[in-house]
């Protein structure tokens, strides 16, 4: 590793090209980092008029050696290039101010623009001494070109070395002394070059660097890991792939990509995990694979903009129920549906019957709602789902999960009960107690669309009793205290409604209220409220029971032949199995997963809800420990990497258990006394 100190200007010079790499983030220099270098050039120029010498560090540069070619020498960046290309722009713009200001004489500019940014002796991007990534290179050429038709594009990246490029202009456009300004940048300004010899420095180097600089989001992690592991290969796949998926989400929608990608294999995987998860499972992986792998995260990218924009669904079952989901406004559901959309992408599902599994994950989350059920489970279970679906179609597989075990998927007597005795209105968020009003009345008049935002629920029955609707509950009490049936009644789905006229409308007169329903958007919901003549503990029982009717037959209720033989399930066998487990060998969750057929991402799920032991030998298929894994005792704070070597497991320095210790199904299962279906000849344990 070469370490020396050197300036703008010896770096620039001479026949080199930095290369930033695909792994790199784009340019994303804000304006108040620029701000800040610029006050110190400005700084560092009034030192110089007095002190010719003065410098100021700027800094830390690592670099690896590239290739060496006839015309000179490829530098890679690893850390700086945020820093490296702002100065790059910086000398374009002070190139272009010289040519406005002191157009008597061009060798001022030139000298910058041949020295230092671009070599005109020199084909295509050869020329230019910094090959910025590949999202940055048009607006960079242009800025190189002349700085006057840099592309006005949305995107942050180009939108930053634009704003980079006007506002050195501008600053510069105030400077009395340009020539001093130039002798600041290129020779003033002083950083620390760390060239590495070898890639492994290069890896070693970029990891350790996230606590400097613009901090890497886990994103960012798993791009470079992709990439660094690419070299020159990814050059195609950045292109075809990466950048448009880059362009296409946010920098926090492509970590949660990766997050819901991972989360649908390891339940219990938190955010901040996100890269040593994927690390792991691309150690295992050749370029191939690699590359197989970016393109199958931009199409991922794809289905996750669906979600988020429903619109883009060219299916209109599927693009119903998409638009619910994403008004539910959970992002729980988001794992399971990209994978659903994923299969049909794949060609193993059709759009009926990803439609079907959309509208049975609607339905589960509408009658747990109706019934009052808590969310607290919700997301493992819907998690689970992810590892339950197999060569079946998947509608019928999602309906039989959600149907069976501890899931509480209501049933139709369920849901007409609570319709009946619950207080709705007190249940649950208000927005998705709005929505299910509002998917009513679409299914009822489905040409009228509702804005969910402007509408509020309204009691028909008032909150607040006056003596005329305390007087007409009297007239249909049925022997019960008027104030007991008000409580009763007055929060059940039976009294609600939507309207925009909520605040006015209050405890008005029954026929007032009528009116103004009459002249809202949800008539078709109001139907029975219209048609009444007097509204009290009748009308809202009856509109109980036709709420009733409407929403069992709107939202298809759990498979009651599958409740009634589920739970076929034996996790005993996976219990027995861990306890077959000696110290030091180890299993996966997918051999675990294949004693009882079902799905890795189930037996975590189902592992990470119990109490046994043995559960610190259950490793990822890569044989590594699971970064969600936690210790049946919460207070438990030891490292089960630790544990298991102190066990005598054997682990590689990269944290991958060794291969030959592994037991493999086969293996546990002639342990455990499961020996059916299995090949003896295969047992390795």
């Amino acid at each position: 590793m070469d370490v020396r100190e050197t300036t703008l200007q010896e770096l620039f010079g001479g026949p080199k090209q930095y290369l930033v790499p695909l792994y790199q983030r784009p340019y994303a220099w804000e304006a108040r980092q620029r701000e800040r270098l610029w006050a110190d050039v400005l700084e560092l120029s009034e030192t110089r008029r007095t002190e010719p010498g003065a410098t100021h560090f700027t800094g830390s540069l690592v670099f690896s050696t590239g290739t060496i070619v006839p015309s000179g020498m490829e530098f890679l960046v690893v850390d700086g290039q945020q820093r490296l290309t702002t100065l790059s722009i910086l000398l374009c713009a002070l190139r272009d101010t010289f040519r406005e200001r002191r157009p008597e004489s061009p060798v001022l500019a030139e000298s910058i623009h041949e020295q230092y940014v671009a070599d005109r002796f020199k084909p295509g991007d050869a020329r230019l001494k910094l090959l910025p990534t590949q999202a940055d290179r048009d607006a960079y050429r242009s800025v190189v070109d002349g700085g006057a038709d840099v592309p006005d594009e949305p995107d942050a990246s180009v939108s930053g070395v634009r704003d980079a490029y006007t506002y050195f202009r501008r600053e510069l456009g105030r400077v009395d002394d340009l020539e001093l300004t130039r002798d600041a940048v290129l020779g003033g300004l002083v950083f620390v070059s760390i060239t590495a010899k070898d890639e492994d420095n290069v890896y070693r180097i970029f990891e350790s660097l996230n606590n400097t600089g613009m901090r890497l989001t886990q994103g960012d992690l798993v791009r470079n890991d992709l990439f660094m592991r690419l070299g020159h290969r990814g050059e195609s796949a950045y292109s075809s792939w990466w950048l448009p998926m880059q362009r296409r989400l946010s920098v926090n929608d492509l970590e949660l990509l990766f997050w819901l990608d991972a989360v649908a294999e390891e339940p219990l995987l938190k955010q901040g995990d996100i890269y040593s998860s994927q690390q792991a499972r691309l150690a295992a992986m050749d370029d191939e694979q690699i590359l197989a792998e970016i393109e199958r995260f931009s199409r991922l990218s794809e289905h996750l903009m669906r979600i988020r924009d429903p619109s883009q669904e060219s299916d209109p079952a599927v693009r119903k129920h998409l638009r619910h989901l994403a008004e539910w406004s959970s992002t729980t559901t988001v794992p399971l549906t990209l994978r659903l959309l994923s299969r049909r992408a794949a060609g193993t599902s059709t759009s009926a019957e990803v439609a079907g599994a959309l509208a049975t994950l609607e339905a589960y989350l509408v009658r747990r709602t109706l019934v009052g059920r808590p969310g607290q489970g919700l997301n493992r279970i819907i998690l689970q789902a992810c590892g339950e679906l197999d060569d079946r179609p998947v509608d019928q597989v999602l309906l039989d999960y959600f149907s069976t075990g501890r899931k509480h998927f209501a049933t139709d007597e369920q849901v007409r009960e609570a319709i009946r005795t619950q207080p709705f209105y007190l249940r649950g968020l208000r927005n998705q107690q709005k929505l299910i009003l509002k998917w009513v009345q679409e299914e009822l008049n489905p040409n009228e669309p509702i804005d969910v935002e402007r509408s509020t629920i309204e009691h028909v029955l008032p909150q607040t009793l006056t003596p005329d609707w305390r007087a007409a509950l009297a007239a249909d009490r049925d022997g019960e205290p008027v104030d007991a049936v008000h409580e009763r009644l007055v929060h059940s789905l039976g009294n609600l409604t939507l309207t925009g006229y909520n605040a006015t409308l209050g405890n008005r007169p029954f026929p007032e209220k009528q009116e103004e329903y009459r002249q809202s958007s949800f008539t078709a919901l109001n139907r029975l409220v219209l048609d009444a003549p007097v509204w009290g503990r009748t009308q809202i029982l009856a509109r109980s029971e036709w709420f009733a009717d409407r929403i069992t037959r709107q939202w298809t209720g759990p498979n009651v032949r599958a409740r009634a033989i589920g739970g076929r399930r034996d996790w005993s066998v996976v219990h027995r199995a861990i306890a077959a487990i000696p110290a030091g060998r180890w299993t996966s969750y997918g051999d675990l997963a294949a004693l009882i057929g079902t799905h890795p991402a189930a037996v975590g799920a189902h592992l990470a809800g119990t109490h046994i032991h043995g559960t610190h030998r259950v490793l990822q298929g890569s044989g590594t420990v699971a970064p969600g894994f936690r210790w049946p005792d919460p207070s438990d704070d030891r490292d089960p990497r630790a544990v298991l070597e102190a066990e005598g497991l054997v682990f590689s320095a990269s944290g991958v258990a060794r291969a030959r210790d592994r037991l493999s199904t086969a293996a546990l299962a002639a342990r455990i006394g499961l020996i059916d279906g299995f090949v003896v000849g295969l047992v390795d344990g």
